[in-house]
């Protein structure tokens, strides 16, 4: 049997020897990876939880025309979203703007995308469906009460075409939409449809867009946009880019500080369980010194004992700590983490890391030990 075997089973039967006191610096050790794992999951997954979160909060961007354009034309609109990476990219909603007048009374009508809408506002509330059909529209919940309209009634619509022409336009009602803003005193329609009663064949007066960043990228673009792209000014939508950058960098630092206080705990159980050992295997050290054993192979058995706890301890930790953080994901966020394999090495080695520090003063104890005193009984 060669050094090494003979290395590995002497400290595994001392481990085993000592079930009761190991199996309490293992339980600590796996708790702690098991903290250590799940926050370091959710530290990961966060940035991507979070930004899934506030984009439902509505568009963190939009694109107004220059001070010299008077809209935004469909191939500004391309060159914008070439510019976005496309994972990056949630929704890209095109506005566009007319006065209209709907039983003699004046409002604002928006032409849109609302496949896009429901990516860029998806908190919107509509009592009814979204328009899917030619002459179908979204009347806002204030508009339609001030004009006595509901789901499925038939309203005019008049609009001036130019030379003091006025043209009347008939649309259904699809739904009634609520969101406690501005809109609820628009009518919406499609793109097609506004093109149709306006005469106007492409462009946007507003381009609105939910990117998948964090704020300083989000600036970043935004300063690139508007060197390359001339025709339009970028605007950050700072009450959700800045809030979801404030709340990212709070959350992180929680998770941060819970997972240092989690190890410091860890390491002060394992350092009590083999200070404790070290008092009753006194006898057992005095013995081996007197035989010869140098400080080195004593501190040696020690360190490998505490290393052997920390990969054990690492490995359970490992597999309940995605349970932990798959669990709150689900009731936090309601969406499930991913799995990091980058997250096995690093928590076998903390684990490990760990314990071997926490024997440090167990061991210097250790090496303390006078022989002849302790083989004769003091």
């Amino acid at each position: 049997m060669n050094k090494r075997k003979m290395y590995l089973r002497m400290v595994t039967s001392s481990i085993m020897r000592r079930r009761s006191r190991m199996i309490i610096a293992l339980l600590a050790v796996a708790i702690g990876a098991t903290i250590f794992f799940g926050l370091a999951t959710i530290y990961i997954d966060i940035p991507q939880q979070m930004g899934q979160e506030f984009r439902s909060y509505g568009a963190n961007m939009i694109f107004l025309p220059s001070e010299d354009g008077e809209s935004i034309s469909d191939d500004t609109v391309k060159k914008i979203k070439s510019s976005i990476p496309e994972n990056d990219l949630v929704g890209m909603a095109p506005y566009r703007y007319e006065n209209v007048r709907i039983n003699e009374l004046p409002f604002m009508a928006a032409g849109t995308d609302f496949e896009e809408v429901q990516k860029t506002a998806p908190y919107w509330y509509i009592t009814g469906s979204t328009p899917a059909n030619e002459g179908e529209v979204l009347a806002g919940k204030g508009l339609a009460e001030t004009i006595g309209a509901g789901e499925g009634d038939e309203i005019s619509i008049k609009i001036e075409t130019g030379d003091d022409k006025t043209e009347e336009f008939t649309f259904t009602v699809a739904g009634i939409l609520q969101t406690g803003g501005n809109e609820e005193e628009y009518v919406f329609m499609s793109v097609e449809d506004m093109e149709r009663i306006s005469g106007a064949k492409e462009g946007c007066d507003v381009l609105e867009c939910s990117i998948r960043q964090s704020a300083q990228e989000l600036k970043d673009f935004s300063e690139k946009i508007e060197s390359e792209i001339p025709e339009v000014t970028p605007r950050l939508v700072k009450r959700v880019a800045e809030s979801e950058g404030t709340v990212l960098t709070k959350l992180q630092a929680l998770v941060l500080l819970v997972t240092i206080v989690v190890l410091g705990l860890t390491m002060v159980t394992v350092a009590t369980t083999m200070m404790a050992v070290v008092v009753e295997r006194r006898k057992e050290i005095g013995l081996k010194k007197a035989l010869g054993a140098s400080n080195g192979s004593i501190t040696g058995d020690f360190l490998g004992e505490g290393f052997f706890l920390g990969l054990f301890g690492g490995g359970i930790g490992i597999g309940l700590g995605f349970l932990f953080a798959h669990a709150v994901s689900l009731n936090v966020f309601s969406r499930t983490v991913f799995f990091h394999p980058v997250l096995i090495p690093i928590t076998l080695g903390i684990s490990a890391g760990v314990t071997i520090l926490a024997c440090l003063i167990p061991v210097r104890r250790a090496t303390d030990v006078d022989p002849a005193l302790v083989l004769k009984g003091e």
